[in-house]
């Protein structure tokens, strides 16, 4: 799994003695002679489509130069805390004491840092967006391999392991609907952190597992793991952003503007250095690269980009009926907590990415960057005999990227197909006559 990760510290210069501590009400961050001010960030660095508010941003150290620049405008001296979590739930907590001023966390844990801030009279506003996947791609049903489930129907009394309150199990009980399956009733559900829920599924404990970014990709890699389910069937959009306090935001508006434009400066670096970004975030967070670079590439299944899409919007007030049935908010107001106007003010220029459909992509050994193709076939050609590091292919219907390696593959003709899972290939053979599944291997060789 996941090595453990010793803390980072700033720059010396910004390491300067404070006198009082980070947090506590709408002075939190001030120190007592008015010169030195902390800045709070809780981020989750395995949870890697937040990492140009998290994990990358502090490697590159760009909230560290807007806030020396802005020092030099006000005459203050900036320090920046990270804490880093495992999941939003601590960052909530930490956020409604006043003791983090910014986080980042998936849409699900937002909808609940709203909730809570708004109950315990610290409200937060969601100020900005990480990495999205407009039909829902980030989150996955896995199950171990040589399991005998082929799709949703077969959970019906099985268990699973899901975090409840996630996005991921967001996406578990919505496929189950469909599937006509009744979540509270008719699969025994286990709500585990993803970790723990990682070892059920090893030990057999468990039939399936439903979690988010980076586990599923990160289980499949490594072998432990075969996708049931592909959260892009729901064509549900799903994301993670960015969260801050209110008082702190009314009281440091510069230092959330320093906040938002070292973001986009993050985002840039991630999509012109899309290889060197995944070997960072690898460094930090113990994840192969191979699984960061699945998700977090230019091909990959998560779009980053700042802005606060219509989009997404609309799908999270689409999420709150799901929270409230799980008893975990009594309502949410997603128009008073999305807060556009920190991004207007702090990068005035921005704009939406235009959307693209992802292309198979190869990643050779010892090198810095990868090819992409226009085809299936071009990348089973390509892999035959090369040094290959990693090689990616989207879903035929869904375009959910995947490991080629551990995709289902269908010949249909002289063309080739990938599938994210078993299911999405068998219903694609029973509506196309002659059309046949092989494994990668033979599709390697009879593609080349």
């Amino acid at each position: 799994m996941f090595r453990a990760r010793r803390p980072l510290f700033l720059p010396l210069a910004l390491l300067l003695p404070l006198t009082t501590a980070c947090g506590g009400g709408s002075d939190a961050g001030d120190a007592s002679d008015g010169k030195t001010v902390t800045v709070t960030v809780g981020y989750q660095s395995k949870t890697i489509n937040t990492v140009t508010a998290g994990t990358l941003l502090r490697s590159l150290g760009y909230f560290e130069e807007e806030l020396t620049a802005q020092g030099r405008k006000d005459g203050l001296t900036y320090r920046v805390a990270w804490q880093d979590y495992a999941t939003g739930a601590p960052i909530t907590a930490q956020m409604t004491a006043g003791k983090i001023d910014i986080g980042s966390m998936g849409d699900f844990p937002l909808l609940i840092n709203a909730a809570r801030g708004k109950q315990l009279k610290e409200p937060t506003r969601l100020v900005a967006v990480t990495g999205y996947n407009l039909r829902g791609g980030l989150n996955t049903v896995v199950t171990a391999p040589g399991s005998p489930l082929r799709s949703l129907a077969d959970l019906k009394g099985r268990k699973v392991s899901s975090s409840v309150g996630s996005a991921a199990d967001g996406t578990l009980v919505r496929a189950l609907r469909r599937a006509g399956i009744d979540p509270a009733k008719e699969v025994r559900k286990l709500n585990q952190q993803p970790s723990v829920g990682a070892s059920a599924l090893a030990a057999g404990s468990v039939d399936a597992l439903s979690q988010f970014v980076a586990w599923p990709g990160l289980l499949a890699y490594q072998g432990k793991a075969t996708a049931l389910y592909d959260g892009a069937e729901l064509n549900l959009p799903t994301f993670h952003g960015v969260t801050v306090r209110e008082k702190f935001a009314e009281r440091r508006p510069a230092v959330l503007d320093a906040f938002l434009r070292a973001q986009r400066r993050a985002t840039d670096h991630l999509r012109t250095r899309p290889i060197a970004a995944a070997e960072t975030v690898a460094k930090e967070t113990g994840l192969p690269a191979e699984v960061v670079h699945l998700y977090n590439g230019a091909q990959g299944i998560a779009t980053f980009d700042p802005a606060l899409r219509p989009e997404l919007i609309a799908a999270l007030k689409e999420d709150v009926p799901v929270l409230k049935e799980a008893g975990l908010v009594k309502d949410v107001d997603v128009d008073a907590f999305v807060d556009a106007e920190p991004l207007r003010r702090a990068l005035p220029d921005l704009t939406y990415p235009k959307a693209s459909l992802p292309k198979p992509e190869l990643w050779l050994k010892g090198q810095a960057s990868t090819r992409t193709f226009d085809s299936p076939a071009q990348l089973l050609k390509a892999v035959k005999g090369a040094p290959v590091r990693a090689a990616y292919v989207p879903d035929a219907v869904t375009g959910t990227p995947w490991f080629a390696d551990r995709a289902v593959w269908v010949a249909d003709g002289s063309r080739w197909l990938a599938f994210m899972t078993r299911s999405g290939a068998e219903r694609y053979v029973a509506g196309h006559a002659g059309s046949r599944i092989f494994p990668y291997a033979d599709a390697v060789r009879l593609a080349s």
